[in-house]
């Protein structure tokens, strides 16, 4: 009986510190942030193109949360998704009026760990 209980305590403590490995220690593949943001200005449409590689298995629960555009340091818009393409990488267009040499800057925010952004400076027409 002695045999017995000491093996089902060592199984019982096993079981618990697996529990509280597995549910402190969050695996990075659950909550990866964006791996990489590239944004393109079409300046005759006044189009700017983020594309965006966010790699996702449940794409309602882990998904990119916003994208917000920024010109010259302003703030010009902030859009919110509760979901995401399956497809990676995947685009956004968003209408921004835009004159050459203005910054462009967009930062994608992941709905559960981490952001990342890329900016460019709209090229002078020729």
């Amino acid at each position: 009986m002695k045999k017995f209980h000491f093996v089902s305590t060592l199984t019982g403590a096993a079981l618990l510190f697996g529990l509280m490995f597995f549910g402190l220690n969050p695996s990075p593949s659950y909550a990866d942030a964006p791996q990489d943001v590239k944004i393109a200005y079409d300046i005759a449409t006044q189009t700017l193109t983020v594309t965006i590689t966010h790699k996702s298995a449940f794409p309602g629960f882990h998904h990119i949360k916003n994208v917000e555009i920024k010109k010259n340091g302003a703030t010009v818009s902030t859009t919110n998704y509760s979901t995401q393409p399956k497809e990676v990488p995947f685009s956004y267009s968003y209408k921004v009026e835009a004159s050459p040499g203005n910054t462009l800057e967009a930062t994608v925010t992941c709905n559960l760990s981490g952001s990342l952004s890329a900016s460019m400076t709209v090229p002078q027409t020729k």
